[in-house]
């Protein structure tokens, strides 16, 4: 996608040099907009492979309020390891935290707790909050159906509140729904933007969101944007990144996504959702910065 390596190139050319928390510094701008229309395809990168079903079984995740990391790494997805709830292990670069974080199985209360228990007390991984604090999400999806016009449907994964018992703050910390001409279109909010490792599951992830709602309203897919913030490349991936940009997007074209057996968002399942004649070059791997 020409929009996204827009994105990097820029970065390249005129980022500065910041320190971070993570202890590397990367190239960063102030301020970057996507933008892409789901009628030209789903926007799975093609200059790199990403692993839709890594992406899926995410969403799947924040979708139904979860917080156990096991939930994830039992379907084989990782992602999540390197994080745990502050609270119960703090936060550390040191090999000790690290080990302790990776055995935590506990994130807090981030993503998709906010979005269907939006500050509700947060009292553990196994604890039940069916009916606590208020969803969202599901209050969103009526507001589709019964009010498409309404310009107040927004997600917030971003509580102050509870902020400091999450294993990370929301990067990603909201989103926007409109409807115009029958189709809806979903607009993000991301504070911190690790474009060459997380940017690209971004996209992805907010379009099968976008697909789904879409489904679940009987609309047309519209318009997935996002609004981002400081928007960076590590030095540490300033190479491969030189590398993708070097990649013809047009090599291969976007692939198309089908979702079966749908009884609903709530009942929806990552395997449901497959990506048709997905084709791209070779993975190029990117360390996390934690």
């Amino acid at each position: 996608m020409r929009a996204y390596l827009n994105i990097v190139d820029k970065i390249i050319k005129e980022g500065v040099l910041a320190e971070n928390r993570t202890g590397i510094s990367a190239y960063t701008i102030a301020g970057a907009i996507f933008e892409h229309d789901m009628k030209h395809g789903f926007p799975l990168l093609t200059t790199k492979k990403v692993p839709f079903k890594m992406v899926a079984s995410e969403l799947e995740f924040f979708i139904k309020g979860l917080t156990d990391k096991k939930w994830l790494q039992d379907k084989n997805n990782h992602i999540w390891d390197e994080w745990a709830n502050p609270k119960i292990t703090p936060y550390g670069h040191d090999q000790e935290s690290k080990e302790k974080m990776l055995k935590e199985r506990d994130l807090g209360p981030i993503y998709g707790f906010e979005w269907r228990h939006f500050n509700a007390p947060y009292k553990g991984y196994d604890c039940d909050y069916e009916d606590k604090g208020i969803d969202q999400l599901k209050k969103v999806i009526e507001t589709i159906k019964n009010n498409p016009r309404d310009r107040r449907m927004i997600v917030s994964a971003w509580n102050p509140e509870q902020l400091g018992e999450m294993a990370l703050p929301p990067c990603h910390y909201g989103f926007q729904v409109t409807v115009l001409d029958g189709k809806l279109n979903l607009l993000w909010n991301q504070r911190s933007v690790d474009t060459m490792l997380g940017l690209p599951f971004n996209i992805a992830s907010y379009a099968l969101l976008l697909h789904l709602l879409a489904k679940e309203t009987s609309l047309k897919e519209g318009k997935l944007v996002g609004f981002l913030a400081d928007v960076h490349i590590y030095e540490n991936h300033l190479d491969k990144a030189k590398e993708q940009l070097k990649r013809d997007p047009n090599k291969y074209p976007l692939p198309k996504i089908e979702t079966d057996n749908w009884s609903g968002i709530f009942n929806w399942s990552s395997e449901n959702s497959k990506i048709i004649n997905y084709q791209s070059y070779e993975k190029i791997p990117f360390e996390i910065a934690v």
